[in-house]
């Protein structure tokens, strides 16, 4: 019996906040609420219940959270919160009592439990199917791959592991499993995260599964090439710069993942990076930065960095500058300090104040845009690989080099590609740049 002789399938609403890493975990929920008979609503007055993922990293990011939530409780009143403010949940039901549940990141069965006692599920096996690959919000041609919850590092200024716990790796043949099914529906592009990509199967002491007649290490490097037997673009996101990343750029350079790696340094002065309690040897970052780019010269280098973090001097800062010119990193990002609830730099005593941080940022930014067009500027009359993001109506459309991640990088703006689809990789010719895009026609 079909079930549109039976009771309409009970519809779900998902607000999902946060990174990149809390987009999976709602995708992981979705998908499981999916194969139970649930649908997806897009509108609050269509849902029966309405999950919202938060982000607890900063004081802005969990306001936005909470405002999130006030909006579904105001258009719904049916609320279950999940995410990193879980964590601490009367920061949530102090000033919304009459939410259904709150849970902790990525704990996807209580969210699911707590869905089922708010409206119970009426699976049908016969229609309700939900492909291997499970369900995405990210467009068919790419997705996130995430390899590892939690992180074993204790940086002074995050609260990461208070909200996620320490590294919990998945076993290598899970994640490969995984990435096969994703690969088998489409996607082209998978883009692996974790809190700390190079630190994954630290935890399992680098155990070995079998996949499909072959032995892995849950290991960085057996990782990346597991992955590069796919035949699609594989992207590493929050590499740490350990000796053993140093491995993976000859796979780099081949193609077999793509020669692209994103390092949060965070910043430059071996003071600053001590009061921040990073790991890895920053004094050594340049040396190795160079033999990255020996072993693979088609390489992209993408980092974010803090100004103004509690001890930073002008002189500390001046220093991050001069560095930047010296190391002409490809991809940059920077952030003002947050004094976030729970960090440990919060108890620094030299505190910088805002107007200091915005001027640091502001120069900081104006330094990396020019190195930035300066290196696009080399592309102009080369070709190039892209992947294309979306077709418009005017015979242009929007594309990403190997160099380019979705939603942090610049983008490769095409003309006279029309014929071409979403998902597409092709290449194309460079015939202008500006500070950060570049702009071409398909070869």
């Amino acid at each position: 019996m079909f079930r549109a002789m039976n009771k309409p399938a009970p519809k779900i609403g998902m607000i999902s906040l946060g990174c990149p890493k809390a987009l999976v975990d709602s995708e992981r929920i979705i998908t499981k609420l999916r194969t139970q008979g649930y649908e997806m609503s897009g509108q609050y007055a269509d849902a029966d219940v309405v999950i919202v993922n938060t982000c607890g990293f900063l004081d802005s990011a969990k306001e936005e959270s909470l405002n999130a939530i006030g909006t579904a409780m105001k258009e719904n009143g049916k609320v279950i919160v999940t995410g990193c403010m879980g964590k601490n949940p009367e920061e949530i039901t102090s000033r919304f009592p009459n939410v259904l549940a709150v849970t902790g990141a990525h704990q996807y069965e209580q969210v699911v439990g707590a869905v089922h006692e708010a409206v119970p599920p009426q699976h049908d096996p016969y229609i309700d199917l939900v492909p291997p690959e499970g369900l995405k919000l990210t467009p068919r041609h790419y997705a996130y791959l995430k390899i590892s919850e939690g992180c074993n590092n204790r940086c002074s200024f995050c609260i990461i592991p208070g909200l996620r716990g320490d590294l919990v790796s998945r076993p290598i043949h899970h994640v490969i499993a995984e990435a096969e099914n994703l690969a088998k529906a489409g996607v082209k592009e998978l883009l692996v995260i974790s809190q700390d990509t190079s630190a994954y199967g630290i935890d399992l002491k680098y155990q070995e599964f079998g996949w499909k007649g072959k032995r892995w290490k849950t290991k960085f490097q057996d990782l990346c090439e597991a992955l590069g037997e796919l035949g699609i673009w594989v992207r590493m996101h929050y590499v740490y710069p350990y000796p053993h990343v140093d491995k993976v750029f000859p796979l780099m350079n081949d193609r077999k993942i793509l020669p692209y790696i994103d390092i949060p340094l965070q910043h430059a002065h071996p003071d600053v990076l001590k009061l921040m309690k990073r790991p890895a040897h920053q004094e050594k970052t340049n040396a190795r930065i160079k033999s990255w780019r020996d072993m693979c010269p088609d390489l992209t280098i993408r980092s974010s960095f803090i100004v103004g973090h509690p001890g930073e001097t002008e002189g500390h800062f001046q220093y991050m500058l001069d560095w930047l010119e010296e190391v002409q990193l490809d991809r940059v990002g920077a952030f003002k300090y947050e004094a976030v609830a729970g960090a440990k730099a919060n108890d620094i005593e030299l505190q910088v104040p805002e107007d200091v941080k915005q001027d640091r940022f502001e120069r900081f930014m104006a330094v990396q845009q020019k190195i930035s067009a300066a290196k696009l500027q080399k592309k102009v009359g080369k070709d190039i690989d892209v992947i294309i993001d979306d077709i418009g109506e005017d015979g242009g459309a929007d594309a990403r080099s190997e160099g380019d991640a979705p939603e942090i990088d610049g983008k490769v703006f095409l003309r006279d590609a029309g014929h071409l689809k979403q998902g597409d990789i092709v290449k194309v010719h460079v015939e202008d740049a500006d500070d950060y895009d570049l702009y071409a026609v398909p070869v």
